[in-house]
């Protein structure tokens, strides 16, 4: 199993896209959803507890999760001390990686760095000066011996444009990322729909920019051999080549699941609170045991739900868009997955022709990537 290791609520930014929204957003009721707004803002548990838990569980990985996790650098370097996962991986804002001591850096499977694109848009979405600190602690792990997989993680508003920022991050040479994420700033906050231009975006700009990453990256695959690690067509393609249908493929509810400051557990770390949906305390659940939270409608009706898996539980649960609105999300989706769908006979004549190979799509599935934007 994987589980996100919430270490605490608290972060150092104020991101437009995360805390700006949060203020803005603040009077939005959760509807008939019991929710408990006063959760520790660190682990109140014992350690002990959670290497209990995961004792239990032969492989479980360890995602540190906040808030910013690296503002509890001494309880994340006890737990790798004291509880045995097979992979531990830290999804942070980049700021303090410089203050982990290599020994526990180089024990990280995967590092998740929050940066948006290039200087200009970074800083203008989480705060000046944010960009060149994070660009240079990734700099520094790569110098401190670190071969893992760092993963540029990008959230994409309306001021983003997908194809310009992703180039950027992949041909920058100063960058040490071996992967690229993407997520869409959607269907997260109740109130900020009708304030975004997001409908004319999504037709007009990141639709568009999709097709022009899709095509550029099979171009790439033909010319160079190689298959660049953008996680939302990785996934996608590995699956089509496979003929596989997936489930949710962040894992959430399923596979993936978080482990609240407080020790009670939840099916994705963004459900933090929601008391309708704690599925137990690690003090007494076994972690191969957790009842299972499914996506429930629309999703489940639609046509592409095989290829998708549901996009986001939260969302599909939370509904904090309405449904017309939601549907731009879904329209973004159906773009993606046809897109990969149209140049599917080009990969194949690439594995076929041995330019690739299909073990060149392998990925760590679950590690949080959401994998659909």
């Amino acid at each position: 199993m994987f589980f996100h290791v919430l270490l605490t609520t608290k972060c150092d930014l104020q991101c437009k896209y995360c805390y700006g929204k949060s203020c803005e957003d603040m009077e939005a009721d959760f509807g008939d959803f019991e929710v408990d707004y006063s959760l520790p803002s660190e682990i109140s548990y014992d350690i002990e507890l959670l290497r209990k838990f995961c004792e239990k569980d032969s492989e479980p990985v360890l995602i540190f999760y906040g808030g910013e996790p690296m503002l509890c650098m001494e309880i994340m370097k006890q737990i790798m001390d004291e509880v045995r996962a097979k992979h531990f991986v830290v999804q942070t804002n980049g700021l303090h990686l410089n203050r982990l001591e290599p020994e526990y850096v180089n024990r990280l499977y995967s590092i998740f760095v929050s940066v948006d694109g290039d200087e200009e848009l970074t800083d203008y979405y989480r705060g000046k000066g944010v960009y060149q600190k994070v660009i240079e602690n990734v700099k520094l792990v790569r110098r401190s011996g670190f071969k893992g997989e760092v993963i540029a993680r990008m959230t994409v508003m309306e001021e983003t444009d997908i194809y310009e920022q992703v180039m950027w991050l992949l041909n920058n040479p100063d960058y040490s990322f071996s992967s690229i994420h993407w997520q869409l700033d959607a269907g997260f906050w109740k109130n900020d729909f009708s304030k975004r231009p997001f409908a004319k975006w999504v037709e007009e700009n990141y639709n568009f920019g999709i097709r022009r990453l899709v095509e550029f990256w099979v171009d790439f695959m033909e010319r160079e051999g190689e298959v660049l690690r953008f996680y939302p067509f990785l996934g996608v393609m590995q699956s089509l080549l496979k003929g596989e249908k997936s489930l949710l493929r962040c894992g959430s509810g399923w596979i993936n699941f978080s482990i609240q400051t407080d020790g009670y557990i939840i099916p994705c770390p963004i459900m933090s609170g929601i008391k309708d949906y704690y599925l137990g305390h690690i003090l007494n659940v076994h972690p191969l045991r957790l009842r299972k939270v499914y996506v429930g409608l629309p999703c489940v009706r639609c046509e592409i739900l095989r290829e998708c898996g549901g996009r986001c539980l939260y969302a599909n649960i939370t509904k904090r868009w309405s449904e017309a609105a939601y549907a731009l999300v879904c329209m973004a989706v159906r773009n993606l997955v046809e897109s990969l769908k149209t140049v599917l006979p080009r990969v194949r004549i690439s594995i076929g022709s041995g330019k690739i190979e299909l073990s060149d799509f392998e990925h760590m599935k679950y590690n949080s990537c959401e994998i659909i934007p």
